[in-house]
C-alpha cells in the first residue's frame, strides 16, 4: 500500500474545492494507495505537510491547488523520494500546463492511478525553488499587485496588467549566463524552467523541464502601441521571435540589479535583494506525469 499526503487549498482559483474529498474517494484506487487529507488555512502550510510527507515516508505528495500551493509543496520534496502530484485548481496552473496535467481535477487524479513517476528539474533563485517561473521587472509588480487584490481568476490578472503597464519603468541589470557577462535594461526577466506563466502564456516556448537548463526571456522595453503585439505572441506560443525579444540559456544566471525590490517566484510575489544566483537542478524532483510530454498546450 502506497501512503498519499494530500494538500487541499480551498482559496486557490476559485475557490471550489468542495468536491476534492469525494473525487480523491471515488477516484483513487484504494487496493494500492491509501490517502491522508490536509487543508492549507495559512501561509507556509503547504511546505509543512511537505515536510511532514517527507519526514513520515510518504510515496506521494498531492498539492491540489495553484501554482502558489504547488511551489510550497514541491519546495519541500525537492531533492527527495517523494513524488509530487499536481492537481490543478489554481488561477494559472503553470506546471500542471507545462506537464500535460489535465484541468479537470478527475482526470488530474487519474494520472496518479497510472503510476508514472518521472524526475524533472526545478530551479532556485538565492536557494528558494521554483518549479515555472521567476522574475523581476514588469511581471513582478503585476504579481505583487494581483496578490493584493481580493478578486481571483484571470480577468483580475489581465486588469492589473494594464494597470500596471500604464506606469511601470524599465530597469538596468548586469547579468553573467555561466560566466558571460551582458548588461540589458530590461522591462521583464523572466528565469523559465517551464515554457509558461500559467493559462497557455508562453514566456520561453521550448523550456524544458529535463535538459538542465534556464531558459531566460529578457523583453526590452517598447513602445505602448507595440504591446498588443508582445501580449498576443505569449499567447501565439512566438514571444522568441519578436524583435524586443530575446532568450538566453545558462545552467547559472548572476543578476545584479541596482536595489533590492519584488520578484516573483512561481506568480506569487516576493521581495528579494539586489544580488541573485539563479541555479538550474538537473532531474531534481519526481514528479506524477502522464506521459505526454512536455510544452503543448492540453485540452
Amino acid at each position: 500500500m502506497k501512503r498519499l499526503l494530500v494538500i487541499i487549498n480551498p482559496k486557490s482559483g476559485t475557490g471550489n474545492q468542495q468536491q476534492i474529498p469525494a473525487l480523491l474517494d471515488a477516484v483513487i484506487d484504494k487496493s494500492r494507495f491509501s490517502v491522508t487529507l490536509r487543508e492549507v488555512e495559512a501561509e507556509g502550510d503547504a511546505y509543512r505537510f511537505g515536510r511532514e510527507a517527507v519526514d513520515g515516508g510518504y510515496y506521494g505528495l498531492v498539492a491540489v491547488g495553484g501554482d502558489g500551493t504547488v511551489n510550497g509543496a514541491a519546495s519541500a520534496v525537492v531533492g527527495t523520494d517523494v513524488a509530487l502530484a499536481v492537481v490543478p485548481c489554481g488561477s494559472g496552473n503553470g506546471l500542471g500546463r507545462h506537464l500535460n496535467i489535465p484541468m479537470n481535477v478527475k482526470k488530474a487524479l487519474e494520472v496518479i492511478n497510472a503510476d508514472r513517476v518521472e524526475a524533472f528539474d526545478y530551479c532556485t533563485v538565492n536557494d528558494r525553488p521554483f518549479m515555472c517561473t521567476s522574475g523581476m521587472g514588469f511581471d513582478a509588480q503585476v504579481a505583487y499587485d494581483f496578490a493584493q487584490d481580493g478578486k481571483r481568476g484571470f480577468a483580475t490578472y489581465l486588469k492589473k496588467s494594464f494597470t500596471v503597464y500604464a506606469n511601470y519603468k524599465s530597469e538596468d541589470y548586469v547579468i553573467e549566463l555561466d560566466g558571460n557577462r551582458i548588461e540589458e535594461r530590461a522591462f521583464v526577466i523572466a528565469l523559465c524552467n517551464a515554457a509558461q506563466y500559467g493559462n497557455n502564456s508562453f514566456i520561453a516556448p521550448h523550456a524544458s523541464m529535463q535538459d538542465g537548463m534556464i531558459d531566460m526571456t529578457i523583453i526590452s522595453p517598447f513602445k505602448f502601441y507595440d504591446a498588443p503585439i508582445v501580449g498576443l505572441s505569449l499567447f501565439f506560443k512566438n514571444i522568441d521571435k519578436n524583435r524586443h525579444v530575446a532568450i538566453y540559456r545558462a545552467k547559472e544566471i548572476k543578476i545584479t540589479r541596482k536595489q533590492s525590490g519584488p520578484m516573483h517566484i512561481d506568480g506569487d510575489p516576493v521581495d528579494m535583494p539586489m544580488d541573485l544566483v539563479v541555479k538550474c537542478h538537473a532531474g531534481g524532483i519526481k514528479i506524477f506525469s502522464p506521459g505526454l510530454g512536455e510544452n503543448n498546450t492540453p485540452e
